[in-house]
């Protein structure tokens, strides 16, 4: 692990006999860090191959600083044992192995060890009990404007290094357990593992936003401190990587820790789940009516997905099976007929041929499709894989409205139609300001007019949006506050684009039918989002059909399942809609999911006299 030392000032002489409460103080950092101590006494709690785990002898009865202590030196484990009192000197260090991480007080070079007593009694704190519970809410008293409050980054925990408040703040809570011997009561996983076998749980405390999966879900600003991640195991072993959200893992004890972005929990021992998870999703509740009463509209990010994918059947099946064939999907994530191969191919015919013959072959629905293939490498995603969003549609229910594909440069207009007949496209598809700053090296978002097959033959209006990723932010648990949100002022540019094209139509027709949908990569509530719902005169349709707020989730990152997707409609659809997320591949594990993303699929009404058209 890189170690990079805090900037401090020259170390002062060896301060002898500090306790462990002293050494930790009641900040982020210690306020003998850089300097030696001497006749360090503690009870060995815990040991790893890096060093072992200290509890205070004398506790000083303050919450907020801790009587742990982590003790830094692989060959000291070998001459004590967990029960020994013991003391030592050693010099006081912060370490951390990224300049966005938290730091971590450790006591290195240990020397002159003195073994006081042995096979001493070791309990573990039980957290909720022996402990105040972890806060549910608040994350930090430097996250100005909350934990995705806008700008970022204006303050730094190790530059302001506040008195810790554990009983309001996550952070300050489980920095004055650091280096403590802790159990979680009843714990439940509420994530799948990474590739190291950590994962995110939640205890017996109490905790908000815990949807029926068993996973937690963010609620607006709230994403939930009081849930703390389960890292590699004290003895050497190694937690399961086939685990998945909802598992039941009982009681665990282990160390309270920091390290690469986030305060952990190291177990005694590998992690077994004692009641594994299992659920049989049902497909949406509903189906397509087939005509203007009833059209079913689905967005699904399929996972960079091109013709050799290895989820491409997965994808197709879900589309039959769970998705229950809707009229139109909204696609992101598509690539060019070559995938990643970096060879000027840009045209995804093959890909969404690919997958729309494999829907044949399932289910006997035909689609069509269409797209606008961009210049290579400059949608963003993978080099090479010219990543794009289109449209797949079933003809025998839906049309394009005057047809007119427009190129990748070309910009898509609000015209009014002749004969006062309402808004129309100039490009039907077109894409939206393509040559906007806003989506330089990102997808660009395609707007389509449509009309039923059907009855009236009724018209409405679709946007396909996948704004710029989230890739390069700093963890919830990290040093800037608040939390670097990277991108956000591009996603802002790009939901301000796709606002104000959206109020054009809206103005020359405040009843047209209009459906805005995609991977937005932002929350409810966060800038782009209030900026494009506040500019389009848009509603979200999980407002509108009353989703329960712990189910508003479509993708789960570290410990929270959050709503990346979304899908907004005006004011003319609202009457009678219908609108599910499916939880198909958030609660899974990697192996066993097709995308990374949920799918969601609504039912609207497109009949009534509500438009000119």
């Amino acid at each position: 692990m890189l170690k990079v030392i805090a900037p401090l000032a020259v170390a002062a002489a060896s301060v002898a006999a500090e306790t462990i409460a002293q050494i930790n103080g009641n900040t982020f950092l210690s306020p003998l860090r850089n300097q030696n101590v001497t006749g360090v006494v503690g009870l060995v709690t815990a040991k790893n191959n890096q060093g072992v785990f200290l509890r205070s002898t004398e506790p000083d009865e303050d919450p907020t600083t801790s009587e742990g202590l982590f003790v830094f030196g692989g060959t000291l484990r070998n001459n004590v044992q967990v029960g020994d009192i013991i003391s030592i000197d050693g010099r006081v260090e912060e370490y951390r192995s990224n300049n966005l991480h938290g730091y971590l007080t450790e006591l290195t070079g240990p020397r002159n060890l003195q073994v006081i007593s042995s096979n001493n009694t070791v309990t573990p704190l039980v957290i909720g009990v022996d402990t105040p519970s972890p806060p549910t809410e608040l994350f930090s008293s430097l996250d100005e404007g909350g934990v995705f409050g806008a700008p970022n980054a204006v303050n730094l925990i190790s530059t302001s290094n506040p008195e810790l408040d554990p009983t309001t703040y996550g952070l300050d809570f489980w920095e004055s357990l650091v280096g403590e011997l802790v159990t979680i009561k009843d714990a439940y996983q509420i994530g799948r593992p990474n590739q190291f076998g950590d994962t995110w749980v939640r205890g017996d405390w109490k905790v908000t936003g815990v949807n029926s999966q068993g996973g937690v879900t963010m609620l607006g600003s709230d994403a939930n401190p009081e849930t703390i991640l389960i890292g590699s195991p004290l003895d050497g072993s190694r937690n399961p990587s086939d685990t998945k959200m909802g598992d039941y893992l009982g009681d665990i004890t282990g160390t309270v820790y920091n390290a690469f972005g986030f305060y952990r929990i190291l177990p005694t021992t590998r992690l077994t789940p004692l009641v594994n998870s299992t659920t049989d999703f049902p497909p949406v509740s509903f189906e397509s009516r087939g005509t203007c009463r009833g059209i079913t509209v689905a967005s699904y990010n399929a996972r960079n997905l091109e013709p050799r994918s290895p989820h491409m059947p997965g994808v197709a099946e879900q589309i039959v099976t769970k998705m229950l064939s809707p009229d139109i999907i909204c696609l992101q994530e598509v690539q060019d007929d070559s995938g990643e191969a970096n060879d000027g191919v840009v045209t995804a015919n093959l890909t969404l041929t690919t997958l729309v013959g494999l829907i044949e072959e399932l289910s006997g629905v035909v689609y069509d499709f269409t797209e606008i293939a961009g210049l290579d490498n400059q949608d963003g995603g993978a080099p090479g894989g010219n990543i794009r969003v289109a449209y797949l549609y079933r003809p025998d229910v839906v049309e394009l409205y005057q047809p007119n594909l427009g190129g990748p440069l070309d910009v898509n207009e609000v015209l009014e139609g002749a004969n006062g007949e309402g808004p129309v496209l100039k490009f039907n598809p077109g894409r939206i300001e393509p040559s906007a700053d806003a989506w330089a090296n990102s997808r660009k978002p395609l707007a389509a007019m449509w009309k039923t097959v059907k009855g009236t033959g009724k018209l409405f209006f679709t946007v396909n949006v996948h704004f710029t990723s989230k890739g390069g932010s700093s963890t919830l648990h990290g040093d800037p506050r608040p939390p670097i949100n990277n991108g956000i002022e591009k996603r802002n540019d790009q939901a301000t684009i796709t606002a104000d094209f959206i109020a054009q139509i809206l103005a020359l027709d405040p009843a047209a039918r209009m459906i805005l949908s995609g991977d937005m990569n932002e929350f409810v509530g966060v800038a782009p989002i209030s900026t494009l719902l506040s500019r389009s005169g848009l509603l979200d349709l999980e407002d509108v059909v009353g989703i329960q707020p712990a189910e508003r989730y479509t993708y789960l990152f570290d410990n929270n399942c959050q709503a990346l997707d979304h899908m907004f409609i005006s004011p003319s659809l609202s009457r009678g809609a219908l609108y599910e997320h499916l939880h198909l591949n958030t609660w899974q594990n990697y192996n066993n999911q097709v995308s990374d993303h949920d799918m969601s699929v609504a039912r609207l009404n497109m009949c009534g006299c509500v438009s000119k058209l």
